[in-house]
């Protein structure tokens, strides 16, 4: 079903937010059937990626980590990522009465979720890490996510649209600032806890 989830939102999502809408999961659940799967994507494709092709800017040079090194940071991303959709999920839920919402926590898990599916997937973009093509790719994913993120607040939420609008530009903005927090954190990890070694390419 959840595959099917992910195909929808890619044709008719307005139709498939309806959908997920009648359907209640437990938190576990989503968590580990679905978030499970999707943060896998990104950090099983970044570590190929590092240590098999390299890092590059322009196409040439390329840089890679070593596996003893990639591995602990790709973990540390994966449970990163658990943590992104976990905060996010509570500062939907947090914030819902404001707006009228009055759907439970398992909603607001499904919504952060199906939401950063296109970012989840975009991950497999770090097979080829060459940084013009992967900003690329995460823009498009970007944009997907916040389109799927204002057709499915007020589907979700059942809330008029006037303030579904709001709700949604505040979960982007809390979204935005994890994703600054996630990267910060990441710079501090790699320099301090997880540092990690380059190979020549």
């Amino acid at each position: 079903m959840f595959i099917q989830h992910m195909m929808g939102m890619m044709y008719h999502p307005k139709t498939e937010w309806s959908q997920i809408r009648n359907e209640h999961y437990s938190v576990a659940h989503i968590f580990l059937q679905q978030v499970s799967m999707l943060a896998a994507i990104p950090a099983i494709a970044m570590f190929i990626g590092t240590t098999q092709i390299g890092w590059s800017i322009t196409g040439t040079d390329y840089v890679k980590l070593d596996v003893m090194s990639a591995l602990p940071a790709a973990i540390a991303f994966y449970f990163a990522m658990w943590a992104g959709v976990a905060f996010i999920s509570y500062c939907v839920h947090w914030m819902e009465k404001t707006y009228g919402g009055t759907i439970a926590f398992e909603d607001c898990v499904s919504l952060a979720t199906y939401t950063a599916t296109p970012l989840f997937l975009s991950g497999l973009a770090a097979l080829y890490p060459l940084l013009w093509f992967n900003v690329g790719v995460g823009l498009c994913a970007v944009c997907y996510s916040v389109y799927l993120l204002y057709t499915g607040v007020p589907v979700i939420m059942k809330i008029p649209e006037d303030r579904a609008f709001m709700f949604s530009t505040s979960i982007l903005t809390v979204g935005l600032c994890t994703l600054v927090g996630m990267l910060a954190a990441t710079v501090i990890l790699w320099s301090t806890v997880i540092p990690l070694n380059y190979v020549s390419g």
